[in-house]
């Protein structure tokens, strides 16, 4: 089993960045293929960004290209998502989770079985 622990949100202007981390727990970190989700106000959660596996591509929603970055650090058992250019369409609650990677989904709520308690990011105009 997998605990997930986001950090890092707050608020911040718009064209300003911020980065959020999220810990796991357990030895078989490095075994799971890992996202990043958010939840809007009044909105479904949508992909965000991900890992087709532990150390693999990563892919993103055309919505943050080029100005998210995600990535990990297996010895730290944390990922990371770097936040640059941000929006007021950006504001939202920020999850990371956790699959198998054999359930092929990198962009799909259904495949991830471990989920962080979530951390709120807030862009102002």
């Amino acid at each position: 089993q997998v605990q997930l622990v986001e950090s890092g949100g707050g608020l911040v202007q718009a064209g300003g960045s911020l980065r959020l981390s999220c810990a796991a727990s357990g030895r078989t970190f490095s075994r799971y293929a890992m996202g990043w989700f958010r939840q809007p106000p009044g909105k479904e959660r949508e992909f965000v960004a991900g890992f087709n596996r532990s150390g693999g591509s990563t892919y993103y929603a055309d919505s943050v290209k080029g100005r998210f970055t995600a990535s990990a650090d297996n010895a730290k058992n944390t990922v990371y998502l770097q936040m640059n250019s941000v929006k007021p369409e950006d504001t939202a609650v920020y999850y990371c989770a956790a699959r198998d990677p054999l359930r092929v989904g990198v962009n799909n709520i259904g495949k991830y079985e471990y989920w962080g308690q979530g951390t709120q990011v807030t862009v102002s105009s």
